[in-house]
């Protein structure tokens, strides 16, 4: 006998048997058993879904004389001869290739004949979207006027060029891609049925690749059982499939968030080298990406706007790739703006942090000016029991100071640089356009797990934030999938960070300054004051 393809051998010959189309199979199984049986259907969706499979399982249950609870019983006459393909009562038509008006006239004509045998007569059209503007016009006078007893099944992969008045005269259908998962099972059972063995991994491969098609996936599973030598091996699936391996993908983005181009560049010309298609490592590029994002936080080298970022370059390269001639060179050039983007993106986060740094430094430095133009300092003070600290020293009209102390008591440098990379994603996240407005220009200064202090250019900008409870309930919950904590935004005109935090430093140097009773002067206080803001940047030179 013949080898049969797989996609032959294992298509659907019941509703159960049909994966990833429950909702579908369900539907027409209670039409046939209620006897709600429509002169016309419309069945839409990607390849290899099993549209077709589909029809000619509904003309076997309406017609079989065995039907069970919707199903055909697959062993009477009927069910065998639609199986077969050979009862002149089931008419199958490929409008690819029967795309005129005479063709469809001719199916008008015929269509007002009884069926010979079975007990409604059915037409297949596959790809009906292929008819011609004055077919569909033929067909359309054939479903306003239908003839009793005869069933129109029409399957398309391009809904959007059925003219609708095709569309509100039939009962439609949409057959959903199949999930990964469900391709993947499918694919095990059959080699389970083959008696063949082979590694999970490799029907991971073949499942990706298929797209959502159960016909791609058993074709590329024929190829790579003809490849493999006995066993089923996931190198046989990579290269049937032109897929990139995950350790190739892994290494490449792990040289690009170390923004180590040359070592990228390398990942890709192997890869290239063994064949793989330019076209497909970058697809598989961006599904890595979409899994990078979809992960635990806490696991990634690199923030989630950097993964954005790198996303945007890869869409644009696609498009560039499918045009050209010279892919590789495209395939290099998108390489190096990924590693370039990633150098960019660094060296924001670092200026930011360091224009942070410094405009705290220099705080520090007018405060302690401050101090010793007061006289130099005494040489001793007074000892007092009762010593400022931040929370008992008169405070200034205007922002709550007992919170922003609290918030910078609690502040840290790891929290501080986690919203601060984040900020840019939250912004663009916020989808009314005045409440985005609101944070353009806007910065994060200080941070810790419960609070987060931001900076605003105008008082105004900032009380409208302060106010606005429902923006800072989505910031929050943002925050939380992003940085893993969920802070309350303390938000400050910059004038007003300055003069708080100039406060704030202020107090923490008294405390540390004043001496307590038992302790001695010290012989410098302005030097010790200096040593206390500064540390060992200090240095004490005697002349």
């Amino acid at each position: 006998m013949a080898y049969q393809a797989l996609y032959r051998k294992y298509r659907s010959q019941r509703f159960d048997e049909m994966v990833g189309q429950e909702v579908v199979a369900t539907t027409l199984k209670n039409a046939i058993i209620n006897h709600q049986i429509s002169h016309a259907y419309l069945f839409s969706g990607p390849r290899g879904t099993g549209k077709t499979s589909a029809a000619k399982i509904f003309a076997k249950a309406i017609n079989c004389p065995n039907q069970v609870d919707g199903e055909p019983c697959n062993n009477c006459f009927i069910c065998e001869a639609i199986t077969k393909g050979t009862l002149d009562d089931v008419i199958e038509l490929d409008a690819a290739s029967n795309n005129g008006v005479d063709e469809i006239r001719e199916i008008r004509d015929k269509s007002t004949y009884a069926a010979s045998q079975a007990t409604y007569k059915v037409y297949i059209i596959d790809e009906v979207h292929m008819l011609s503007t004055g077919a569909f016009n033929a067909l359309l006078k054939t479903l306003e006027e239908p003839t009793e007893n005869v069933v129109f099944v029409l399957a398309t992969t391009e809904l959007q060029k059925i003219p609708a008045t095709i569309i509100s005269r039939v009962q439609r259908f949409a057959f959903k891609s199949i999930t990964t998962a469900a391709i993947r099972d499918y694919l095990a059972k059959i080699l389970a049925d083959e008696q063949v063995e082979f590694e999970p991994k490799a029907l991971e491969v073949l499942a990706k690749s298929a797209e959502g098609g159960m016909r791609d996936a058993l074709s590329l599973l024929d190829q790579a059982l003809s490849f493999s030598a006995g066993k089923l091996e996931e190198q046989d699936a990579l290269l049937v499939t032109g897929s990139i391996a995950e350790e190739a993908l892994v290494n490449y983005v792990q040289a690009l968030s170390e923004n180590d181009e040359t070592a990228a560049l390398e990942e890709l010309s192997k890869s290239f080298s063994e064949g793989k298609n330019m076209l497909r490592f970058t697809e598989d590029l961006l599904a890595y990406f979409r899994d990078l994002l979809l992960a635990d936080q806490s696991t990634l080298s690199v923030s989630r706007q950097q993964i954005f970022s790198w996303i945007d370059i890869a869409i644009e390269s696609l498009k560039t790739i499918k045009e050209t001639t010279q892919a590789k060179i495209a395939a290099d050039v998108m390489t190096m703006r990924l590693a370039e983007k990633t150098a960019a993106t660094e060296n924001a986060v670092e200026s930011s942090q360091l224009s942070l740094e410094v405009a705290e430094l220099k705080v520090e430095i007018n405060q302690l000016k401050a101090r010793l133009g007061e006289g130099n300092l005494p040489s001793s003070m007074p000892s007092s029991p009762d010593r400022p600290t931040p929370s008992t020293v008169p405070k200034k009209s205007g922002p709550n100071r007992d919170l922003i102390y609290k918030a910078l008591a609690e502040a840290t440098n790891e929290a501080r640089k986690a919203v601060l990379a984040a900020w840019p994603e939250l912004v663009a996240s916020i989808s009314k356009p005045a409440e985005r407005a609101l944070l353009n220009n806007t910065a994060p200064v200080a941070a810790s797990d419960h609070f987060v202090v931001v900076t605003f250019p105008h008082e105004n900008l900032a009380k409208r934030v302060s106010e606005n409870t429902d923006l800072q309930l989505f910031c929050g919950k943002l925050l939380s999938s992003i940085v893993g904590f969920s802070p309350e935004i303390i938000a400050l005109a910059e004038q007003e960070w300055q003069e708080v935090r100039a406060e704030y430093v202020a107090n923490l140097k008294s405390e540390k300054t004043e001496p307590l009773e038992e302790e001695q002067p010290s012989k410098d206080e302005g030097l010790d004051l200096a040593k206390s803001l500064f540390g060992e940047k200090v240095i004490e030179i005697n002349d």
